[in-house]
């Protein structure tokens, strides 16, 4: 134990750091270390955030936010994300509730993004330790692996800090500290509901700890539970429909979001179909066949005949009846922790953490094109069958449209294109269950009369994720039932000879039954359960890490101890991914996936010293310089190099300087070096080689003319061309990168901290200024594909003429010469930089002086981000995406908390400024980048907490109390959630909402 002087203290609690817990301020609202108050008070030496010199002088150089227990405990929240996410450093979380649903996996998952630099730049850790990633080949974090009611503490440090935690803390860390040394019992259960009924959730904790052997040790368990209901499309009314902007139909900014107009897919579930002669058929809604489709209703086209003039349909469908706003979730967890005094100077200590996660996904009913089963043939299907040297139509296809069919392509046969929504397959739903577990144990002591402090400890961690889904359909299945012909020789014995069988003799044989695709509800339940097929996907990752660490004073210098700390680290990491076998080979009616597994190992030393400059001097009450540095050596990658230079200086008391500087890395994770070929099918390319001919061209022509197949197709034609096949029949893999090498970061904050507390009426102020600049490169990134073949063919780089397939000769359906494969490998060739400024101010004060019993204190935490851009490839133009939404200029949170001895109130403000649409999108259109805006937001969010005696407090609270609804940003813009019409992981889309509970402590 180590007794501080009043001037010891606060330039300990001038870092903003995490010993603040140790002071267990208790208001509702982000606290930092300088809220205390200075009073000489005793405390053990500890290991704060941003530093591992174990010392009760030392804080951190980096700015560090602190979230305390008391906040988080009134805040009511279920996942800690939700409430870090109203913290002005975090962007737009990569995974969360609302954002997830119609993602091929993450579903439910919930991550953090420092500075909108990416989940996978932000560090999670627990109690200064990592954690499992929870996402297959990532970094991510899960969030829901974090028992809230658990933490004592969240300290956030943003700016770089590789030297001091190793790869990924680029943006900086998060690091959630849970309790320690708890006695007693504490049982807590919480119901919340919205404003509209649903979003129902319910809480249960129970908090259990006990000193033993005459208070040598202690042991704590936590139990909890949540359940979080989730909200569809159709239960709200301003989601119930598809819409689209009229600014889409008009080509006028002025007007978007103003109005909306209906906006129904194409893809109906009586299907839609084209003969090739010009005419599209579909059916009314009582299965009659007219030759027109009016997606949206309103006046018939020509094409329906007698019809013409009259309003008809809408004939399109209405995918948000079956989409969802808030996936639910469901989790149990468990967490443990406890210490043991082996001897005066050993002590064992151990911490488990115990995860269960379920969620689901609803969306709706798989939209299948007749290119989904046809690919070969630009989504031409076949009417007619060759069976047994006689030509045999579909006797499934109405007459009207045989006698309307032509033979497009030429291979004599008639044909057609469809698409067509497969209602009577159901919705496409997936379900979730997701196995975190992880625990941590080591020994701890000191050694020379508790001038040295050490640790070494073992943590292993564990996903597991199981993943079902439906909905989907075995294309190769379903193009055996689509090739039907009549029964003339009642092949399958029923006694007719009228009616359909599935021409193959194979076909028929595995059990195919031809589908009746013409009309609503034509297929039969036996062509479903011949066609529809499942999907499957287990993942598990595992990661291993073994550290050991020595810190103390080496010796007294004139203005205090010189701090150290050494250490090393050893992890390995495993991830694998497993698809079920269709969707491997991409026949389930999507892309092809591939299974992914790969492990890594790193080897790690590190040091970091405190040197004190100066003290107790004029204009130097102290001067401390902090230097940190890690040798990493990667199985993947080598050896890396990372560092970090600090320097805080006090000219007085109340007045604190502070800066860094710090490279830092980030290692490529499984996913990027191992994910193999994944097939897309990108459209909206344009092809160099269009219209060169036998000469000119300049280098583009040349280096065109040097494929034999683009020759063949010169030497046909003239010039080299194109027919609409070969536009549409483009495909490509995306897909890892054995070859990659680490990111590299360049991070710098500058800061003051001032604590008033010579100036009476300010000395209960608190407020920091810390400006922010963090820089990127060789960022992890995809080339885009019409940057490839600009590279290829305008600057003849052979290695991006290496990722570009053509056919060498035509084909049934494509141009000799064609482009047939454009491969996107990650690359490093990306740069991300932003740069702002973070303001916090902080206030505490007593009311007796206004004759009110009771303290009120208060914060604003604030940031103005100067600009922030990605570099998506080199020589490419810079991509804002501060002031964009998501991520605008201005951000704070203000907090007020009242507290008296049997109550306390408080009140929080999150304020999101002016934002637009991303700039990219509305180039698309002509428009400027500041055409299309969205106002400012302010959110309010009110809790109390009554104890109604020692044992036993209720609480509650209203979040969103104005009511706010979330900006219409609609029709396809870039940040809009699918089924939500808005920007679901930025706004808030539940409205008002309510939650109480109760408590019981004894």
């Amino acid at each position: 134990m180590t007794t501080l002087s009043n001037k010891a203290r606060k330039a300990q609690l001038l870092g903003g750091t995490g010993i603040a817990a140790a002071l267990a301020l208790s208001f509702s609202g982000a606290v930092s270390a300088q809220d205390a108050a200075a009073e000489e008070t005793t405390f053990e030496e500890v290991v704060v955030t941003g530093s591992r010199i174990v010392s009760p002088d030392i804080s951190s150089v980096s700015p560090v936010h602190v979230i305390g227990g008391e906040m988080i405990r009134q805040s009511g929240v279920a996942n800690i994300q939700d409430l870090l996410l109203e913290s002005p450093q975090f962007g737009v979380p990569g995974l969360s509730r609302s954002n997830s649903a119609f993602l091929t996996s993450g579903t439910g998952a919930a991550t953090v993004d420092l500075r909108d630099l990416g989940s996978d730049r932000t560090l999670v850790l627990f109690n200064g330790r990592r954690v499992v990633s929870g996402r297959p080949g990532t970094a991510t974090v899960d969030l829901n692996i974090v028992p809230t009611q658990f933490i004592e503490r969240v300290d956030v440090l943003t700016g770089g800090a590789s030297s001091l935690y190793g790869s990924d803390a680029v943006a900086g860390v998060v690091n959630f500290v849970f309790k320690k040394d708890f006695e007693g019992i504490e049982a807590s259960a919480q119901y919340g509901i919205t404003e509209e009924g649903d979003d129902k959730n319910y809480q249960a904790n129970v908090t259990v700890g006990s000193n033993f052997a005459d208070d040598r040790g202690n042991m704590m368990f936590h139990v909890g539970y949540t359940d979080q209901k989730g909200v569809l499309s159709r239960d709200r009314k301003n989601t119930q429909l598809d819409d689209i902007d009229l600014f889409r139909l008009t080509g006028d900014p002025a007007d978007f979001g103003t109005e909306s107009a209906p906006f129904l897919s194409s893809f109906p579930p009586q299907g839609r179909f084209a003969t090739g002669s010009g005419a599209t058929w579909t059916f009314d809604a009582d299965n009659n066949l007219r030759p027109c489709f009016n997606t949206n209703g309103g006046t018939a086209p020509a094409s329906c005949g007698d019809a013409a003039g009259q309003a008809i349909g809408p004939d399109g469908f209405n995918r948000q009846h079956y989409r969802t706003i808030a996936v639910p979730v469901e989790r149990y967890l468990m967490a443990t922790r406890g210490h043991y005094d082996v001897t005066e100077n050993i002590t064992f200590f151990a911490e488990g953490t115990y995860a269960n996660t379920r969620s689901s996904r609803e969306i709706e009913p798989f939209a299948l094109g007749s290119d989904n089963i046809y690919p070969a043939s630009g989504g031409l299907m076949a009417i007619e069958t060759m069976v047994n040297g006689t030509m045999m139509v579909n006797p499934l296809i109405p007459q009207a449209i045989v006698d309307d069919a032509v033979d497009s392509d030429g291979d004599g046969f008639r044909d057609l294109s469809f698409a067509r929504r497969l209602l009577e397959f159901g919705t496409r739903n997936g379900s979730v269950n997701r196995d975190t577990f992880r625990f941590s144990a080591g020994f701890e002591g000191s050694f020379m009369d508790d001038k040295f402090n050490w640790d070494v400890s073992y943590t292993y961690g564990r996903t597991s994720e199981s993943q079902q889904s439906n909905g989907q359909v075995n294309v190769l299945n379903f193009a055996n039932a689509l090739a039907a012909v009549q029964d003339v020789n009642d092949l399958d014995n029923d006694g007719s000879t009228t009616d359909a069988i599935c021409a193959s003799a194979d076909a028929r044989a595995q059990g195919c039954v031809p589908v009746n695709i013409w009309g609503h509800n034509s297929a039969s339940q036996a062509a479903i359960n011949y066609i529809a097929a499942d999907q499957t996907l287990e993942t598990r990752i595992s990661q291993q890490v073994i550290n050991a660490n020595v810190s103390g004073a080496l010796f007294e210098m004139p203005a205090g101890p010189l701090g150290v700390a050494i250490g090393g680290e050893y992890r390995k990491e495993t991830s694998s991914a497993n698809n079920d076998a269709l969707t491997n080979a991409g026949l389930n009616a999507g892309n092809a996936l591939p299974d992914t597994y790969g492990s890594f190992d790193v080897k790690e030393l590190y040091a970091e010293i405190n040197v004190p400059i100066l003290a107790d001097l004029p204009f130097a009450e102290s001067m401390n310089l902090r230097a940190a540095g890690r040798l990493s050596d990667y199985s993947t990658v080598g050896t890396v190099y990372t560092y970090s230079l600090g320097l805080d200086w006090s000219p007085i008391e109340d007045i604190k300087f502070r800066g860094t500087y710090a490279r830092s890395v980030r290692a490529p994770n499984i996913g990027e070096l191992y994910t193999g070929p994944s097939q897309t099918f990108p459209s909206g390319l344009t092809d160099p080689c269009a219209g060169i001919g036998a000469t000119g061209g300049g280098a583009a022509g040349d280096n065109c003319r040097a494929d034999a197949g683009v020759l063949a197709n010169i030497a046909a034609n003239g010039t080299f061309t194109l027919n609409q096949s070969d536009l549409q029949g483009i495909s490509g893999f995306n897909s890892g990168n054995a070859d990659l090498f680490e990111e590299k970061s360049d991070s710098i904050t500058l800061g003051v901290v001032i604590t008033p507390n010579s100036v009476e009426m300010l000395r209960n102020f608190t407020i920091t200024v810390d400006y922010f600049n963090i820089e990127i490169e060789d960022a992890i990134v995809a080339p885009p594909r019409q940057f490839i073949l600009d590279q290829c063919y305008g600057q003849g780089e052979q290695s991006f003429c290496d990722l570009i397939q053509r056919r060498a000769a035509a084909t049934a359906t494509n141009s000799a010469g064609s482009l047939e494969f454009i491969n996107a490998p990650l690359f490093n060739g990306g740069a991300l930089k932003t740069e702002g400024l973070d303001v916090s101010i902080r206030h505490m004060t007593s009311l007796e002086g206004l004759g009110i019993t009771g303290d009120l204190r208060s914060s604003i935490v604030y940031t103005n981000y100067f600009k922030g851009y990605t570099v998506p490839i080199p020589g490419a133009d810079r991509d804002p995406f501060v002031g964009e939404i998501g991520d605008p200029k201005h951000r704070f949170t203000a907090n007020m908390t009242y507290s008296h001895e049997r109550f306390d109130i408080g009140l929080t403000g999150t304020y999101l400024g002016k934002s637009y649409e991303d700039d990219q999108f509305l180039a698309a259109f002509g428009l400027e980048p500041d055409d299309i805006s969205v106002g400012a937001e302010v959110y309010l969010d009110l809790n109390a907490t009554y104890r109604i005696n020692d044992t036993v407090e209720v609480y509650g609270g209203i979040d969103n109390l104005l009511d706010n609804k979330a900006p219409n940003l609609l029709s396809g813009t870039t940040f809009n959630v699918t089924g939500t019409d808005t920007a679901a992981d930025v706004y808030d889309v539940l409205g008002r909402r309510f939650f109480f509970g109760a408590r019981v402590k004894f």
